[in-house]
C-alpha cells in the first residue's frame, strides 16, 4: 500500500502543502480549525509524518541520546524507565547506546549520537576523565549533556543527578559494625570511577573511626561483573585474610562474591555477612536476599530528563547538581 504523503493531504483538503506542513508542526499562524482539519484528515488517511523532514523544519530532532555502561543489570533499565516517563509524553524519542564499561566504545557512541543530531545527551560514564575533552567539545557545539550516577570531574560545567556515595557507604559500614562484624572486607569498583573512590573513602572513614581498618581487607577490581566479585573473594581466601563480612561496590560484585562463598560451603550470613551499594532488583532475587544501599533509580531518570529539558529550552541556564536520597534496606544476607 502506498504511503500517504503531504501532497495527498493537500489534494484531499484543497490546501497548500506549506499550510499542511505548518499545521502538522502546530504553527501558531495556522488557525485552530485548519489544524484540526489537517490532523483529522491525517488520521483518516493514515498519514505518518516524515519525522526527519519535520525536524529539519522545527530545528529540533526531538531525540535524546542516552549512554549507559551496561544493560546486564536492572540499574540502567530502571533509570531509562524514569527518563521515558518524562520525555515520551512530550514527543521525544530515545537513542540508547551501551559502552560496555569501555571508554573507547563510549567515545564512539557519543560521536554517533552527535551524528544523529540529538537535542541532548544523558550519560552514565564508565571512566571519570578519559572522554572529558569530548564532553566539553559536545557542549561547546551546543548539545547539552546531563550526567547521572557516575559523574565527571568538577572542571566540567554540567548538570548532574547523584546520591551521596560517601555518606551512604559510611552508614552501611556502620550498620555492619553494629551487627558485630569487625573484619569487613570491601570489594572496590574500578578506581577510574569517582563513585568507587567515594564509597571506598566512606568505608575507610568508619573502619578507621572504630580502629579496625586494615588495608588488606580492600580488594580493588577492574570491572563490575559477577566474575570480578567471585575473583575478589578468591583473593581474600588465597591471601588467608580473615573476614567476617563484605561490603561491595555494586550488587553484581556482591552476588558474585556470595555465589563463590556458597559454592565453598561458607554460610551467609552465619560465617560472612554481605552488603552492597545499588539496590537493584537483583538484590531481591538471590538467596539469601541482599542487604543494600537502595538508590531511587526511576526518580533519578526522571530528574535527569527534567534537567536535559531545562538545557534544551535555555542552553545558558545554569547547571544544577541534584542530590537524591538513598535508603539502607536490610535483608537476610546480614540479618
Amino acid at each position: 500500500m502506498k504511503r500517504t504523503t503531504i501532497k495527498d493531504l493537500s489534494k484531499f483538503l484543497s490546501l497548500s502543502t506549506s499550510t499542511i506542513s505548518r499545521a502538522l508542526l502546530n504553527d501558531k499562524n495556522v488557525s485552530y480549525e485548519t489544524r484540526k482539519r489537517v490532523l483529522d484528515a491525517a488520521d483518516q488517511l493514515g498519514y505518518k509524518p516524515n519525522l526527519t523532514a519535520l525536524n529539519l523544519k522545527s530545528g529540533q530532532s526531538k531525540t535524546i541520546g542516552v549512554v549507559v555502561p551496561e544493560m546486564i543489570t536492572p540499574f540502567s533499565a530502571k533509570v531509562l524507565e524514569g527518563i521515558q516517563n518524562v520525555l515520551y509524553p512530550l514527543g521525544y524519542r530515545l537513542v540508547i547506546t551501551q559502552s560496555d564499561e569501555n571508554p573507547l566504545i563510549e567515545r564512539k557512541n557519543l560521536q554517533l549520537l552527535e551524528g544523529f543530531n540529538v537535542d541532548g545527551i544523558i550519560i552514565n560514564l564508565c571512566h571519570e576523565t578519559y572522554n572529558n575533552d569530548l564532553y566539553q567539545q559536545i557542549i561547546d557545539q551546543g548539545t547539552p549533556l546531563v550526567f547521572f550516577d557516575r559523574i565527571p570531574g568538577k572542571s566540567l560545567d554540567v548538570s548532574k543527578v547523584v546520591v551521596d556515595d560517601y555518606i551512604n557507604s559510611s552508614l552501611m559500614v556502620e550498620y555492619l559494625i553494629k551487627t558485630g562484624r569487625k573484619r569487613i572486607a570491601h570489594i572496590m569498583g574500578p578506581q577510574t570511577i569517582r563513585n568507587a573512590v567515594e564509597r571506598a573513602n566512606g568505608y575507610k572513614r568508619i573502619m578507621t573511626k572504630h580502629n579496625i581498618f586494615d588495608e588488606d581487607l580492600i580488594i580493588s577490581t577492574e570491572g563490575m561483573s559477577f566474575d570480578y566479585g567471585k575473583e575478589a573473594v578468591k583473593q581474600l581466601l588465597h591471601k588467608k585474610t580473615e573476614f567476617d563480612s563484605i561490603f561491595a561496590f555494586s550488587d553484581t560484585l556482591a552476588i558474585g562474591a556470595m555465589n563463590f562463598l556458597l559454592e565453598n560451603n561458607i554460610k551467609i550470613p552465619g560465617d560472612v555477612a554481605v552488603a552492597s551499594f545499588s539496590g537493584t532488583e537483583l538484590s531481591t532475587i538471590v538467596y539469601p536476599q541482599l542487604t543494600s544501599v537502595q538508590q531511587p533509580l526511576i526518580k533519578m531518570g526522571e530528574t535527569a530528563a527534567e534537567l536535559i529539558l531545562e538545557k534544551i529550552k535555555d542552553k545558558s541556564a545554569p547547571s544544577r547538581t541534584v542530590l537524591m536520597d538513598a535508603v539502607l534496606v536490610y535483608r537476610a544476607s546480614t540479618l
